[in-house]
């Protein structure tokens, strides 16, 4: 018996993947619960595993390609996994896939040259102007795959190089010209480098893009005093720390005081739908995580009845998950409003770009010790800029302003943050 492999529900709002990695080849012998293949989303990266015993028959969609949801990638015919087969029960298998792809062959010959490439290669190609038809396959059925039109272009910039070349026995025996300026030095192999963007990188560009051109966006600024909390941790650090096994960070501090903030202007913590709006009285908050293919937003769920310490545990995971990309679809879905830290990359002031369906984003940078104005005295203070960045369309300016001020109050007074908490 035959099964079929198929891409698998990939989580909320995703419906298309990118066929990477296959860690088994046409032939292999699979288990249940073998990683076949992994599917890179626009969020994490999908390992399918096989669901029965046998061999791994056949591959449908090779590396690079794009799918969806159902679709079928493979197939598996059932048995022992094949561990256990004769000898003879494998070369009769083996002269079956033989006559199947011979079969293929000649069926490739009869079909239009359109089925001849894969889409991923022929999206490469008419993205570098290359008639694939002068290219010659190295796929199943001499199908053109990605690999192929890249060893193409690169063939052709190789043979660019090499006539334009100057020959050395001939550089030798003829003089430099007297009276011209020195020629400028011809680009050679290796000064530049086409890479194609992974899918989440594209999906993070064209969603940044939608989200500033759907979006009535804007960005309004305040200044933070730390010394309170600076104070705060250093008295606690090494009790919290021993008690709860994480440190006391400052994100702690501002999830809080985000909160705080959308209770007291809720439509920062809602988003537009048709001609509605969605009211949401509970605190999904995203943290912007920066992981190797880019940002990711992993979500804290229910962060108002939520310790400071489960705050701080639930960062350090996100953290480490994002480093060795293990995140999961569930750690990435939702989320009500979004906090980006700059500051731990040095950032001094930016205008964060909203996370659709969101409405606002609160951007933090690094904290910087500046003379302000205290009590009619200049004194030195640890100030940190805060940005809040909304939909115009939902949130109005006053709205926007008076947020920040009141996230301000609350992590200038942290008391008064602890006792609302």
């Amino acid at each position: 018996m035959t099964r079929k492999i198929t891409v698998p529900q990939l989580g909320e709002s995703v419906v298309e993947a990118t066929v990477g990695q296959w860690h088994k080849q046409e032939g292999d012998t699979v288990a249940v619960g073998d990683v076949l293949v992994e599917l890179e989303t626009d969020k994490v990266d999908v390992e399918v595993g096989a669901e029965a015993a046998g061999v791994l028959v056949s591959i449908k969609q090779q590396t690079g390609v794009d799918v969806q949801i159902g679709e079928v990638l493979g197939e598996i015919e059932e048995g022992e996994g094949g561990r256990g087969e004769r000898s003879e029960e494998r070369g009769a298998r083996g002269e079956r896939r033989e006559a199947r792809e011979e079969e293929g062959e000649r069926g490739v010959v009869e079909r239009e040259d359109g089925e001849r490439i894969t889409p991923v290669a022929r999206r490469l190609a008419e993205e570098q102007g290359v008639d694939w038809a002068q290219v010659k396959g190295s796929g199943t059925n001499d199908r053109i795959t990605k690999q192929d039109i890249e060893n193409y272009l690169r063939q052709q910039e190789e043979a660019g190089a090499a006539e334009t070349a100057v020959p050395q026995d001939k550089a030798v025996s003829q003089p430099p010209p007297k009276a011209e300026a020195a020629e400028p030095e011809t680009a050679g192999e290796g000064r530049e480098e086409r890479i194609r963007l992974s899918r989440r990188r594209r999906t993070i560009a064209q969603r940044l893009v939608e989200a500033q051109r759907t979006a009535a966006m804007l960005t309004t600024f305040n200044d933070v005093d730390m010394s309170a909390i600076m104070k705060l941790r250093q008295r606690r650090q090494e009790s919290f720390q021993k008690q709860h096994g994480v440190k006391l960070g400052f994100m702690s501090f501002f999830v809080k005081a985000a909160i705080g903030a959308l209770k007291a202007f809720p439509r920062l913590n809602a988003e537009i739908e048709g001609d509605e709006m969605i009211l949401k009285h509970y605190y999904d908050i995203g943290m912007a995580v920066g992981a190797e293919e880019g940002l990711v937003v992993p979500v804290i769920r229910e962060a108002d009845r939520k310790s400071f310490a489960q705050i701080e545990q639930e960062i350090r995971e996100f953290v480490q998950k994002a480093g060795d990309n293990s995140l999961s679809l569930e750690d990435l879905r939702g989320g009500t409003f979004t906090i980006t830290n700059g500051g731990v990359f040095g950032s001094l002031l930016s205008t964060p770009i909203l996370n659709p369906p969101q409405v606002g984003i609160l951007g933090l940078h690094r904290i910087e010790e500046r003379p302000v104005a205290y009590q009619g005295e200049v004194v030195i203070r640890p100030m940190m800029y805060v940005a809040l960045s909304y939909d115009h369309r939902l949130v109005d300016g006053r709205e926007a302003v008076q947020f920040l001020v009141r996230l301000k109050e609350l992590i200038e007074d942290p008391e008064v943050l602890l006792l609302e908490g």
